[in-house]
């Protein structure tokens, strides 16, 4: 495989939007028929997008967290199923710059460029909670490894050259393992049936016996030893994958009215787009997707400059930034995906049009992790001082 390489922050968003562009005209169908976007995935492999995060020395870009966050907003507002397959393609690459020996970044960092595609392996169902990981990383007289577990919710995986698998080695502690998508013993099967975001196929992994040589593990607990931005840059791109969703949905309603929606007989007016009470409705969802970009926005140069000098308070700051627009970007994706129907009227609902994939999307997506719990991080930060903790999830 052979890729493009990107040159600057410049070139990776021109990309971006063009991909996205191309992207946008098969997306409801893909849906609709649960097309997997395998043809699609290859453009942006060969594209060089997956490499933009790789730091200069080693060839790569290494583009601003505005830009990376950018990248992603562009192609949800294509197809917020796409968006998110790259999702944790780009976490699994902050855990190589935080925790990989020079030869690991030097060999990962190489493959990267040449397009190739990390997936992951990370959630387990049917465990106490999302952090009770029960796959075990066992070693081998000869320092290599044994990996066996099942894992569900692994988007990408299906499409990977690499999956990352989250375990736990003998001393309880969480290591990352890069295997492979055709290792022996591993399984990848699709059986995603979720309502939304369908084309991700996030299915279930299973490792049975899969070995890993001691030169593709990491130690993913050393990350949250110190001040981190691991849970931060992975938030932010969910941030800006709903953000993505959000706008896409509300030119999509604002292009449907325009061109098929009918005036309401009272209204007086010739036209949909004259009606005065959906110019105001489309002025206040506008002003929730403004916000809801602004808000990505600054969380991105929040994590940018922890990136510049990170410390406990600066890792806080990204953190809850981050939290503070990936509650709003999600609350804005489920109202403006599901307006789109009241604005647009009854024709809007009719199956065929597939225009629910928006809030099908959306209300998939913002399941990710709670909300809730990330205003109860903010409430405490603004009122006690009490820094968030050192997870993946924030």
């Amino acid at each position: 495989m052979s890729a493009h390489v990107i040159a600057d922050d410049a070139e990776a968003l021109d990309v971006a939007a063009a991909l996205a562009e191309e992207f946008r005209v098969g997306a409801s169908a893909r849906d609709a028929e649960r097309r997997l976007p395998r043809e699609e995935l290859d453009k942006l492999s060969a594209s060089g997008l997956l490499a933009v995060t790789v730091p200069a020395e080693h060839g790569g870009a290494d583009v601003t967290t505005l830009t990376l966050a950018e990248i992603f907003r562009l192609l949800a507002s294509a197809d917020g199923s796409l968006a998110q397959i790259p999702q944790s393609h780009f976490a699994y690459v902050n855990v190589i710059h935080r925790q990989g020996t020079e030869e690991q970044r030097k060999f990962f960092y190489a493959e990267l460029l040449a397009g190739r595609r990390f997936g992951n392996a990370q959630s387990e169902a049917g465990t106490k909670h999302v952090q009770d990981i029960r796959t075990r990383l066992a070693p081998q007289p000869d320092g290599s490894y044994v990996l066996t577990g099942v894992k569900h919710y692994s988007t990408g995986a299906l499409f990977a050259d690499w999956i990352p698998v989250l375990a736990r080695a003998e001393d309880d502690n969480l290591h990352v393992a890069f295997v492979p998508r055709e290792a022996p013993g591993l399984t990848v099967i699709d059986d995603w049936d979720g309502m939304g975001q369908r084309t991700t196929a996030s299915g279930t992994v299973r490792l049975e016996d899969v070995e890993v040589p001691a030169d593709r593990v990491l130690p993913h607990h050393l990350t949250f030893q110190g001040p981190q931005l691991h849970g931060a840059v992975a938030q932010l791109l969910h941030a800006a994958i709903d953000a993505g969703i959000a706008g896409g949905a509300l030119a999509e309603a604002a292009e449907f009215v325009r061109s098929k929606s009918r005036p309401w007989f009272e209204s007086g007016v010739e036209t949909a787009a004259e009606d005065p009470l959906l110019i105001q409705r489309f002025g206040e969802l506008a002003l929730q997707v403004r916000a809801s970009e602004a808000l990505l926005r600054e969380a991105a140069r929040a994590v940018e400059a922890a990136r510049t000098e990170l410390t406990d308070d600066t890792a806080a700051e990204a953190s809850i930034a981050v939290a503070a627009a990936k509650v709003q970007a999600a609350q804005t994706a489920v109202e403006v995906a599901s307006a789109l129907f009241e604005v647009s009227g009854t024709r809007a609902a009719l199956n065929s049009l597939n225009l629910h994939r928006h809030w099908r999307d959306a209300r998939t997506h913002t399941l990710h992790d709670p909300a809730r719990w990330k205003i109860q991080h903010i409430g405490r930060y603004v009122l006690n001082g009490t820094r968030p903790p050192r997870h993946g999830l924030l």
